[in-house]
């Protein structure tokens, strides 16, 4: 499986990082994809950070490769997770798949129901403090 570079500030690799020492909740598939892609990332300030990628306070649109279903969110802070909102925790499971990629990335992440495939469709950035596109 080819793992696709990761593009993250310091502040996600960190937290991918905990994440992967600590969560009993990740499977074997993914502790290994994490660790892999851990290791090649690419670590930016948030100035050279691509605008397409995924971030904390990113609104994304995913499709998984096999329904071609699409699903959009903003990726939040665990604190700031609202469903009704369409707000998902950056440490649910599509959130740490995610973090990272870049618009046409394709990811695959063991979720409760078998590995999927997902097509990164679209990314933009939202303005925290106003929850905005930007």
């Amino acid at each position: 499986m080819k793992t696709e570079q990761l593009v993250i500030t310091k502040k996600e690799y960190d937290l991918l990082l905990n994440h992967l020492k600590l969560s009993s909740r990740l499977s074997d598939f993914n502790k290994n994809k994490l660790h892999n892609e851990l290791k090649t990332a690419k670590v930016v300030s948030k100035q050279d950070l691509p605008e397409d990628a995924i971030v904390i306070d990113a609104l994304v649109t995913i499709r998984d490769v096999e329904s071609k279903q699409e699903f959009t969110f903003h990726l939040v802070a665990p604190e700031q997770a609202n469903m009704k909102l369409n707000k998902l925790s950056v440490l649910a499971p599509i959130g740490i798949a995610l973090l990272g990629y870049t618009s046409g990335a394709l990811v695959d992440w063991e979720m409760p129901n078998g590995v999927k495939k997902f097509e990164v469709v679209k990314v933009g950035q939202v303005a925290p403090e106003k929850n905005e596109v930007a």
